[in-house]
């Protein structure tokens, strides 16, 4: 069964008139396609209702007439999306599967069961793309689904559901719609899915944005949730590569990336995922140090599975470039910075080894208002997507947490009816991390049944902070009756007078505090926040079985280098360099509840700290260097030689200094993509250096280095540095430096010739403004090494 969708039809009949038109639905095609009437309401004078549904002739004709009057009709028609599937794989063409209809599901999954049944395969997990699903606002048996959740008979209220009617009534009814379908995505569907995958001992991965429902829900129900960048964010990382005249900026925001992470956390699942790098910048045009402070951005979301969006499998006799996807960076073998995909690959890995081991530790909880956007008058359904995702997390007082040094999760009405509060703090699984209070930000509506929660959470020995008190419920159902009993439960905790804007008062065996100002209030409960952030510096923690984890990142245009205070307090504290994979134990002094450490972190450098119980014999010292003696500037001359790429490899090429070889004025090298090699040799004096940082500028875009015939590493993120003093000896040394550029160029040549290279199924390739693509115009973007390449001289400090 495929998406229905819902159209309403109005007709007039005016006293002493009739009916002039037939109940027939004015669109040929939804016709043909079977669309079929769900119901004929009659609105009258002084409020009359009349249900005709079942007044209606198979022609249209009505039966009866309704009593004498001026009536108004809405008729209600289930009619089609006649939306097809995208892209679909061999077998799946056709239109979009109705989730909202268990039929629907069971009949699809049938196919799944027979093919299953004496031949279970091996299958670690299933995926659910996100929903993007259009105008799927109606199911068959929807009215009866209605009448169970909401108590009371949609077909009544047809008109409001048209946007008609009294406004704040039309607001209440297409509220209760939203839930509705809310619901039902989730049980018909999401939840029905996961457990089928688990009777066949599979997982679920499921991307819930795009859906018209509570996405902590959804996302909370399957096995591993995943969420999704879209687009290029800003970093003032100084150096960093922007594609100024070919970039579109992020619609993610990291507060709606936090919703994936916050319904794993608080239903104690350990992986996030996260489909990474859609769009990042146009096609051919992005490069792998432009990935680094994005999939750091995710990781600080609570991202801790990442998935590269845009690998995908082309035959190996496939013409350059390969089978590509249309939104895709290209992580393929095809793309000219494949070799040097390791030092990404390698980073990610590091990162993730640590962020998927223990539980998060976050501060508090944060009630997700989804109500107030649900009750508007405005349009139908209402799909939560990236695409408007900072909409949905408008919240001043959420975003102040973050840059005030505090953690937290985001947490669901369904979710905050799990929760039991122990020992002064509240926990939403039996095993999951404890959080120490809950913050409701400013809502205009909140669920009877949530205030009740949260007071009886106060009352069991919680902390409750809300922004402001709510005016009412939600929803059309009782909603008078409702409002009252609210508005009296809010009168006992709201009777103190405020002292330096906080009403605090003593529930139970906790505190329920109300005030404006989230860093004031957590302050009067004595929750500490992370000063760390006063630097700038971006972080997350987490518990191990070796101790408390932080994830420390530099993403502003400044270094930082002083001591650092974290509340934390431990035996032992090591720092790790994810890049580098160097690691080692550091002197910390205590300071109250805090410990302080020296911190040195360049613009665009991370690192973790853990503050762990105890150090295993043979772990090295963490070294602090300074700059010690003049930089040794590696002039050359140099060899330039073009060893992997197309269309054609450019001849060996002597440089008296360093330069592009998009700077040599050669048609062959400007249109080559692939790799090449600068060497050189170099002098080093008699010193008494501890170290050597190799630094290297204008890198475009990614490079692989090898000293005296050893490989030094990966040159692939900003800053292009490397401790590389291991390598190194007194008198004459060697380096060898492979640099990848990006795809662009020989693309541009392709274009220009008209080379035929589009490769694609269902929708031809787009730039990222979803028009054309033709590189023909483009520039020759630079590429090779422009230098200077230097090795600095360190000293332990």
């Amino acid at each position: 069964m495929r998406h229905q969708k819902i159209i309403i039809q109005q007709y007039k009949i005016t006293e002493g008139q009739g009916l002039k038109d037939k109940i027939l639905l004015n669109d040929t095609k939804q016709l043909e396609a079977g669309a079929k009437l769900q119901a004929l309401m009659a609105y009258g004078d002084k409020g009359r209702v009349l249900d005709l549904t079942g007044e209606v002739n198979p022609d249209g004709t009505l039966k009866n007439m309704p009593a004498k009057g001026n009536w108004t009709l809405y008729a209600a028609f289930c009619g089609k999306t006649l939306q097809k599937v995208k892209r679909a794989a061999p077998g799946g063409e056709g239109y979009t599967l109705d989730h909202f209809s268990v039929p629907a599901f069971d009949r699809y999954l049938s196919r799944f069961d027979s093919a299953f049944k004496d031949n279970q395969p091996r299958i670690r997990c299933l995926f659910n793309d996100s929903y993007e699903v259009y105008n799927a606002s109606w199911t068959p048996g929807f009215f009866e689904q209605f009448l169970t959740r909401r108590g009371y008979d949609l077909k009544k209220y047809i008109r409001e559901l048209n946007g008609d009617g009294e406004p704040e009534v039309t607001a209440r009814v297409k509220y209760d719609y939203r839930l509705t379908m809310s619901e039902m995505l989730l049980d018909h569907f999401t939840a029905g899915w996961t457990h089928w995958a688990h009777d066949h001992k599979m997982m679920t991965k499921n991307q819930a944005h795009g859906s018209p429902a509570n996405l902590l829900d959804l996302y909370s129900t399957v096995d591993i949730p995943e969420i999704e960048t879209y687009g290029v964010s800003h970093f003032p990382i100084p150096g960093l590569r922007y594609d100024t005249a070919f970039r579109r900026m992020a619609d993610h925001d990291p507060l709606f990336l936090r919703l994936a992470s916050s319904a794993a956390h608080t239903s104690g699942k350990k992986l996030v995922s996260c489909e990474s790098f859609t769009w990042l910048g146009e096609h051919f045009r992005v490069a792998l140090s432009q990935c680094k402070p994005e999939v750091e951005q995710a990781f600080l979301s609570g991202v801790n599975h990442v998935f590269y969006h845009g690998t995908t499998y082309s035959p190996m006799d496939a013409s350059w470039p390969g089978w590509l996807f249309y939104a895709s960076v290209n992580f393929a073998p095809s793309n000219s910075f494949w070799p040097h995909i390791g030092g990404l690959n390698n980073y990610i890995a590091r990162c993730q080894s640590i962020l998927q081991t223990g539980r998060p530790d976050n501060d508090i909880l944060v009630y997700w208002p989804v109500h107030d956007r649900w009750q508007q008058a405005e349009n139908l359904e209402m799909m939560v997507a990236i695409h408007d995702g900072k909409s949905w997390v408008n919240l001043p007082q959420v975003r102040k947490l973050t840059s005030k040094g505090y953690t937290f999760d985001f947490i669901s009405d369904k979710q905050i009816l799990q929760t039991k509060a122990s020992m002064g703090n509240l926990l939403t699984t039996p095993e999951g991390s404890p959080y120490k209070a809950v913050f409701i930000p400013s809502c205009r509506y909140l669920p009877l049944k949530t205030l009740e929660k949260v007071l009886e959470l106060a009352e069991n020995g919680a902390d409750v902070i809300m922004e402001k008190l709510p005016e009412g419920v939600p929803g059309l159902f009782q909603h008078e009756k409702k409002d009252k009993e609210l508005k009296k439960m809010l009168k006992k905790i709201a009777s103190a007078a405020p002292v330096d804007g906080i009403i605090s008062v003593s529930h139970g065996k906790g505190r329920v505090v109300i005030c404006k100002d989230i860093e004031k209030a957590l302050g009067h409960l004595g929750i500490m926040r992370e000063t760390l952030v006063d630097k700038g510096l971006k972080f997350i923690r987490r518990h191990t079985d070796d101790g408390l984890y932080y994830y420390l990142v530099n993403h502003t245009p400044h270094a930082v280098d002083t001591m650092i205070a974290v509340n934390a307090r431990a035996e032992a504290f090591l720092l790790m360099d994810p890049l580098s994979g160097e690691w080692g134990k550091i002197l910390t002094q205590e300071k109250g509840n805090t410990s302080l450490f020296r911190l040195k972190l360049l613009p665009g450098e991370t690192c973790f700290l853990l503050a762990g119980s105890k150090i295993e014999p043979g772990i090295p010292e963490w070294h602090y260097y300074r700059k010690s003696g003049k930089e040794i500037i590696v002039r050359g001359p140099w060899k330039l030689e073009f060893v992997n790429g197309d269309p054609a490899l450019p001849a060996r090429i002597e440089l008296e200094g360093l330069s592009p070889w998009t700077g040599l004025n050669l048609p062959e090298a400007d249109a080559f993509s692939g790799t090449a090699v600068y060497s050189a040799k170099f002098i080093v004096q008699e010193n008494d250096a501890d170290e050597f940082m190799l630094v290297m500028d204008n890198v475009h875009e990614s490079a692989r280095v090898w000293i005296n015939g050893k490989d030094a590493g990966y040159i692939w993120s900003v800053p292009c540095n490397a401790n590389v003093g291991a390598f190194i000896n007194e008198g004459v040394n060697t380096m060898r430096i492979e640099v990848a550029n990006l795809m662009a160029n020989r693309i541009r040549e392709m274009d220009r010739k008209g080379i035929e290279w589009k490769k694609f199924y269902d929708i031809n390739i787009v730039n990222l403004n979803y028009k054309p693509f033709n590189a023909a115009n483009w520039r020759v973007l630079h590429s090779g090494l422009a230098g200077p390449v230097k090795l600095v001289p360190l000293k332990y400090h």
